[in-house]
C-alpha cells in the first residue's frame, strides 16, 4: 500500500475522480503498477488482502498480481459484489473471472443481477471469453442467444450495463468467426447505444464499424492469450 501510495499522482487522480473512482484511492498510473507488478508477479493471498482494503488503485493492482488458478468462487463472488466502478468490475474482475474455471458459470449468473455493476462483470466476463478461448470451448449456441438477448434488450438495459453489452458485441464479433456476422446484424439493427460517461470525452464505440474493422485487417477470429493487460 505504501508502494503504491508513492506512486500517486495528484492528476492521475483527478482523471480518476471524472471517470468514476471515489475514496478512498490514490490516484495511481496504471504504467506505474505494471511495474510493481513485474516484480511480485501473482500472489494469490497478496491480491485478496489488497482487493478486501477498499482502496480503487490496491483494488484494480489485485487483479493483475492475482493468480486465477487458485480464486475460488466464493473469491469471485466476493470480488463482484465489492466492485463499486466501472474500472473494477468491467476490468479486474471480469479478467480474473475469465481467467479462472469459473468465469463462464458465474458469468451467467451475474448477467441476470439487478445490480448494476454485477451485471456489468458478467457481460465483461462473457465478452473476455470469448476473446481467450478456443471457439471450440465455447458453447457458440449459447453465444448465439445473448447477441439476440443483447438486441432486446440493450436499450433499456442500465447505463454502464448497456456499454458492457455493447462491448460484449464487439467481443463476440471479432473474437468469434462464426458469429461475425450475426454480431454486426444485431448491432446494425441497435443503431447508437447512450451511454453516461460523465464528464470524460470517452465515447460508446459502434459494434458493427469496430467488427469490420477487425475483419478489413484480418484480425477476426485472433484470440488472446490473457484476458488481463
Amino acid at each position: 500500500m505504501k508502494e503504491l501510495e508513492a506512486m500517486a499522482t495528484p492528476s492521475t487522480k483527478k482523471t480518476l475522480v471524472s471517470h468514476g473512482a471515489r475514496e478512498p484511492f490514490f490516484g495511481v498510473k496504471i504504467g506505474d503498477m505494471k511495474v510493481l507488478q513485474k516484480k511480485i508477479k501473482k500472489d494469490y493471498e497478496l491480491s485478496l488482502g489488497l482487493y478486501d482494503t477498499g482502496n480503487s488503485d490496491a483494488m484494480y493492482f489485485a487483479g493483475l498480481i492475482a493468480d486465477e488458478k487458485q480464486m475460488t468462487k466464493a473469491d469471485l463472488n466476493k470480488w463482484a459484489k465489492a466492485a463499486y466502478w466501472h474500472m473494477l468490475s468491467e476490468y479486474t474482475v471480469a479478467w480474473i473471472a475469465a481467467e479462472s474455471r469459473y468465469g463462464y458459470e458465474l458469468a451467467l449468473e451475474w448477467i441476470e443481477s439487478d445490480k448494476e455493476q454485477i451485471a456489468v462483470a458478467g457481460w465483461s466476463t462473457l465478452a473476455n471469453l470469448a476473446m481467450i478461448k478456443p471457439d471450440t470451448e465455447l458453447d457458440l449456441k449459447a453465444y448465439e442467444k445473448l447477441i439476440n438477448r443483447v438486441a432486446k434488450e440493450i436499450h433499456k438495459a442500465p447505463n454502464r450495463v448497456r456499454y458492457a453489452m455493447n462491448s460484449f458485441l464487439i467481443c463476440v464479433g471479432s473474437g468469434i468467426t462464426a458469429l461475425s456476422d450475426k454480431a454486426i446484424a444485431a448491432a446494425n439493427k441497435i443503431g447508437e447505444v447512450h451511454v453516461d460517461v460523465g464528464g470524460t470525452a470517452c465515447k460508446t464505440p459502434d459494434a458493427a464499424s469496430y467488427i469490420q474493422k477487425v475483419a478489413d485487417m484480418g484480425r477476426l477470429g485472433k484470440k488472446k492469450k490473457m484476458a488481463r493487460c
